[in-house]
């Protein structure tokens, strides 16, 4: 099961220090790379090294006077540095150093949101396994189908998951992408080398081209990404809210020794965790928006991108890392009324057979039109009399014109409808 952490490690991600050591990574890997190319003294690097420290105290009295919050970062590393300070922060822009730090952070995030998934999928596959012959009633437009699993409905998420993990995997590495060129992006104040160095030892790629700033078009679908594994969590939080109704009452969210369900009907037990993923979601489909709206700047750069992602970045990753989290313990503490499922399939008196029948009928040389047309009359009948569908089946002339009693009894056999779930297992679980 996932740990719960004292102090969340996605949220000591955008605490206020790890954006300032973020930053002074940047700057140090530049004034490390320029020491590499020659292009600075291996004492005074070893003495920045050294010196370049920060207060976070003392960034916040710069900035109330320069209201700009890298020139205030830079102006109190310099005071510890001295006369030293002039190699610090030589030919670069302050996006330079935000954005490079920026994809560091979103890296190390995505890290733990691709943790959080992996353990999730195998939460579903170990109860896909275990509910693999868990028989209940699909549903169509919230009406009774045709029986399936618990297992296949889980399968079903398993698969959706495992396409998500894929979507984390692949857009970690689109945000994954530093620059260091400078104030519009032309390298006019710093050798192209260093942006490829600087990247490497930071574990980034360097852009192909930037302006003054890492493009938004990647940030926006870094953050779609997570708004479609929201709506999936959102997705099964749903149906587990949906088979919780009283009327259906095939799955339970846990219940704790001493909690309440409501202040003023002792009775009540109510999905509140699933409720809360789905309110979660549109939280984060919310922040896609803006994510797409801030694509928009102008011309090489402006401001108005800054503001909103000071929001949504450290938001959005960390709501679905507690989704995520919350959505396992919701899992592995799930309650499966098996009884519920096997009265919910005997509701509706065994209409749900009827395409079986309907088929059977085509097969001894109906018309599929005439056969439809029969079975649905008897299974309209049947249920308007609250009456047993087979039974009607039985007594119905036309239809026991083509078929006999033991015909029409194999039609009424719930391992008809499961007798391919070995085959989707495969299907799935051998080709992930």
């Amino acid at each position: 099961m996932i740990e719960r952490y004292a102090l969340n490690p996605m949220k000591l991600i955008w605490k206020e220090e790890e954006k300032y050591n973020s930053w002074l990574k940047v700057e140090l890997a530049v004034c490390e790379t320029r020491k590499d190319l020659g292009l600075l003294a291996e004492d005074i690097f070893e003495l920045i090294k050294t010196k370049a420290t920060y207060s976070i105290d003392r960034i916040n009295e710069i900035e109330k006077i320069t209201r700009h919050d890298v020139l205030a970062f830079t102006t109190n590393i310099g005071e510890n540095l001295g006369e030293y300070s002039s190699y610090f922060h030589q030919g670069l822009t302050s996006s330079d150093i935000l954005d490079t730090s920026l994809s560091l952070q979103l890296k190390k995030a995505s890290g733990l949101l691709i943790k959080d998934i992996e353990e999730v999928i195998e939460k579903i596959r170990q109860m896909a396994y275990q509910y693999k012959d868990t028989i209940m009633i699909g549903r169509t437009h919230g009406v009774h189908a045709e029986p399936i699993t618990l297992g296949f409905k889980l399968t079903l998420w398993y698969s959706e998951m495992v396409r998500n993990l894929n979507r984390m995997l692949q857009v970690s590495e689109e945000i994954s992408y530093g620059k260091i060129s400078g104030a519009v992006g032309t390298f006019a104040h710093i050798d192209p080398k260093i942006e490829e160095m600087v990247c490497r030892k930071l574990g980034l790629k360097a852009a192909a081209i930037s302006s003054q700033i890492i493009q938004r078009d990647r940030h926006a679908h870094y953050i779609s990404v997570l708004a479609v594994i929201a709506s999936s969590l959102e997705k099964f939080a749903t149906e587990i809210r949906s088979l919780q109704r009283t009327e259906i009452s095939e799955l339970e969210e846990s219940f704790a020794p001493g909690q309440k369900g409501s202040s003023a009907m002792p009775h009540k037990k109510n999905p509140i965790l699933c409720e809360r993923i789905c309110g979660l979601s549109r939280v984060i489909r919310g922040y896609a928006l803006s994510a797409f709206e801030n694509n928009n700047l102008w011309h090489e750069r402006d401001i108005s991108n800054s503001s909103v992602e000071r929001i949504i970045l450290p938001d959005s990753t960390i709501l679905l890392d507690y989704m995520l989290k919350k959505f396992y313990f919701i899992l592995d503490t799930l309650q499966v009324n098996q009884e519920n499922m096997k009265k919910n399939l005997e509701l509706t008196g065994g209409i749900i057979f009827s395409q079986r029948v309907m088929l059977e009928l085509t097969r001894k040389g109906l018309s599929r039109e005439k056969a439809y047309q029969l079975v649905q009359e008897t299974a309209m009948e049947s249920r308007s009399k609250n009456g047993n569908f087979r039974e009607f089946i039985l007594k119905n002339k036309e239809i026991k014109k083509y078929m006999t009693r033991d015909e029409i009894d194999l039609c009424f056999d719930y391992n008809y409808f499961l007798r391919n779930i070995d085959y989707i297992y495969q299907r799935v679980y051998d080709k992930q």
